[in-house]
């Protein structure tokens, strides 16, 4: 035959061609099969869009780059969310084998047209679908960047738990914010892929030279298997912290829930802003290890935090463990000097000083610790009856 006989055939026989696609379909493609009818309906709309897109396209084969569009233009924008990429060459598939069949005696040259068609389709379906991703990820990108700074600026509002769920957020339990540098050729990718080894979730922030990472517990697959289910924050600040730029790197504490880490963002930013107070600050850091510098530099939640968690369990606790750390801090650390204000052995200050440590879980023998417990009693003591910390007779027996 020639080109018009066969256009003539192809015209004819679309119908049965149409059909046999769907039946054949349904008998191959299980996913297909178990489609809701308004979906299979909507799948053989594009398989037969094709099958005239490729009638088209045999009688003017230079409008190739419309026809082939035009075949998934057919679908509703609902089946380009339900059936996948490896689905829809699947479906190509199918079309094409079931036109090679009946074509087959009807010419070597209609044969090279159908493989050559389905070439161009399956090229331009890749084209749809990665249009739809790249979509897919600016929006992710810009819903993850205003989720991030909904936790920064602890504006949360009852949309948030519905934006996490839709950036597909496998986070549970325990949160912390990290906050450091973007390095100048900042990887994101590998920033999730690192994370996903340790076993956590991570929602990324980059403002500027800064750069902001939410991490959460998450039951991940593609977790390392030398890595613990539970690994602490710490740690996986360290591992994280390659990925970030030079400078400073500080941890926030844990929250119990994703909802609560605007806690978690305002210690570690605060931290961050006053981390090089800390002259020989690590790297990574954690926000509580900063407490001195934050609330010297006026963070009402440092204050809040060194009174409840230092001063107000110890004065609680006992009076003498309260006056002996005073006593101790403003003797230079010293037993001896201790021990001779109180008038008590220096067995006795250390026994004092092992009780806070159990109490409050800060050492006071520790040079850094000691500034910590220091700052939390200054602060407690203001402006209440506790600045009278120690006795005067006390004090005139020791100057005597």
């Amino acid at each position: 035959m020639d080109k018009a006989e066969t256009l003539a055939w192809l015209r004819r026989i679309s119908g049965d061609l149409a059909t046999a696609t769907t039946r054949r379909l349904e008998e191959s493609l299980p996913w297909y099969a178990e489609m809701p009818p308004a979906r299979r309906s909507a799948v053989g709309l594009v398989a037969q869009a094709g099958i005239t897109s490729f009638i088209q396209w045999y009688d003017d084969p230079a409008s190739t780059p419309w026809i082939a569009s035009d075949i998934f233009a057919a679908a509703p924008r609902e089946l380009l969310r339900s059936v996948s990429l490896t689905q829809t060459l699947q479906l190509i598939r199918v079309t094409v084998e079931v036109t090679e069949e009946r074509v087959t005696g009807k010419g070597e040259h209609l044969r090279e047209a159908i493989l050559l068609y389905s070439r161009e389709v399956a090229f331009a379906a890749a084209d749809v679908y990665a249009r739809a991703a790249e979509a897919r990820g600016l929006w992710d990108a810009r819903l993850e960047a205003l989720v991030v700074d909904s936790i920064l600026t602890g504006e949360a509002d009852e949309e948030l738990p519905s934006r996490i769920a839709a950036l597909g957020w496998h986070g549970h339990g325990e949160v912390a914010v990290l906050v450091g540098t973007t390095r100048p050729m900042f990887d994101v990718d590998q920033l999730r892929r690192t994370a996903r080894k340790l076993g956590v979730d991570v929602l990324i922030g980059v403002q500027g030279s800064r750069l902001v990472t939410v991490l959460g517990r998450a039951e991940a697959p593609g977790r390392a298997e030398d890595v613990p289910a539970d690994l602490p924050f710490p740690e996986i600040a360290r591992r994280l912290e390659p990925s970030f730029g030079p400078g400073f790197l500080v941890l926030g504490p844990a929250v119990s829930a994703l909802v609560d880490a605007s806690q978690s963002a305002r210690a570690a930013l605060a931290g961050f802003a006053v981390a090089r107070a800390w002259r020989n600050a690590p790297r990574p850091v954690e926000a509580d290890d900063l407490l001195p510098e934050r609330a010297l530099a006026g963070d009402p939640l440092a204050k809040q935090t060194l009174v409840e968690r230092i001063y107000r369990p110890l004065h609680t606790h006992s009076t003498d463990l309260v006056t002996t750390l005073w006593s101790y801090l403003d003797n230079g650390r010293s037993l001896e000097a201790t021990a001779r204000e109180l008038f008590v052995h220096p067995n006795t200050v250390r026994y004092r000083l092992k009780r806070v440590s159990e109490a409050i879980g800060w050492d006071a023998t520790g040079p850094r610790e000691a500034l910590i417990l220091q700052t939390a009693l200054i602060l407690g003591s203001v402006g209440t009856d506790a600045t009278r910390r120690r006795s005067s007779p006390g004090r005139r027996a020791s100057s005597a």
